[in-house]
């Protein structure tokens, strides 16, 4: 009788608590949502500063500014700059898909480049999350010296927008844990074991981002692409080059130990050949002559130092 009674108890607080729950997710969702626009507007202001900013060094200039980023119209944002400059369209087309690959709601989007004299566009693409709908032309054509304005276009919010979607998410997983609540309880050493394996999981899959571009002097060293581009100039680098390289640009102008290049780069594949790294600077050293203010010294009995001159 008592065991009954306490079932009974349980069942009818077990709605109360559910509708506890959902009150209160629902006031911490709209709270997580207030003022998120405004941060994913600031969030987007930064990274297209940061192509501006890209597009500059990799033709050459790395002392004129950028100028503040402008929304001109819903969705629209302008990129303007100090001083002219010149570019090629495969640098800006790879700067933008690539900085703006990893930003939220920026799937698709729209580019114009303007001359500041002239009314019409000099050089424009589109990019949409499905790649077969890109619309991309006239690469390999450098454009020349001039004063240039950049506009991006992004299309404008769905009917299921972040908001909704975040609303929508909180609300099923709400509903989830309502129905736990409401479901007869299962032994927590059972619950344990279904959570341990996630948990596992987890800690394989967050690691730590890799920074993948490196400004070394003039030079924009891109660790994904492998290549290293200056001004008007791209050259591409080999695997092993690029792991060589990403090390030192990880700690320019601090000696590197030969020992640890050998052991970062050879030993995994089971051979350390002495020659081999001597090698590989070499060629290092001779794409890295685009900037005269860098290179790689050996220092004796120690190892290398990348040296960057400021």
């Amino acid at each position: 009788m008592l065991n009954s009674q306490h079932i009974l108890s349980n069942k009818r607080k077990h709605p109360v608590i559910g509708l506890l729950l959902l009150v209160i997710g629902l006031v911490c969702v709209a709270f997580s949502i207030t003022g998120n626009d405004d941060f994913t507007l600031a969030r987007r202001e930064i990274v297209l500063r940061r192509i501006g900013h890209e597009l500059l060094l990799q033709s050459g200039d790395s002392l004129s500014r950028v100028l503040p980023v402008k929304q001109i119209a819903d969705h629209v944002y302008q990129i303007s700059f100090e001083q002219s400059f010149s570019f090629q369209p495969e640098q800006l087309v790879h700067t933008t898909q690539r900085l703006l690959a990893k930003e939220p709601e920026t799937q698709d989007y729209v580019v114009h480049v303007l001359r500041c004299d002239q009314a019409g566009v000099v050089y424009g693409f589109a990019v949409s999350g499905n790649k077969q709908n890109d619309l991309i032309s006239c690469l390999g054509r450098k454009q020349p010296k001039a004063c240039y304005i950049i506009q991006i276009k992004f299309p404008a919010a769905g009917p299921i927008s972040t908001k909704n979607g975040l609303l929508l998410g909180s609300l099923a997983f709400l509903a989830v844990v309502g129905y736990v609540f409401w479901k007869p309880g299962k032994p927590r050493t059972g619950l344990a074991e279904q959570a341990s394996p996630n948990a596992a999981h987890a800690s394989v899959v967050l690691q730590p981002a890799v920074e993948a571009q490196f400004s070394l002097g003039s030079i924009v060293f891109d660790v994904e692409a492998r290549i290293l581009m200056h001004q008007d100039q791209t050259i591409e680098l080999t695997k092993t080059e690029t792991r060589v390289l990403h090390i030192f640009a990880q700690a320019p102008n601090e000696v590197i130990e030969r020992s640890r290049l050998q052991k970062e780069i050879w030993e995994d594949e089971g051979v350390i050949v002495g020659r081999s790294l001597d090698v590989f600077i070499s060629k290092l050293r001779k794409k890295l002559e685009l900037d005269t203010r860098i290179r790689i010294s050996v220092i004796r009995g120690k190892g290398y130092k990348l040296e960057i001159d400021g």
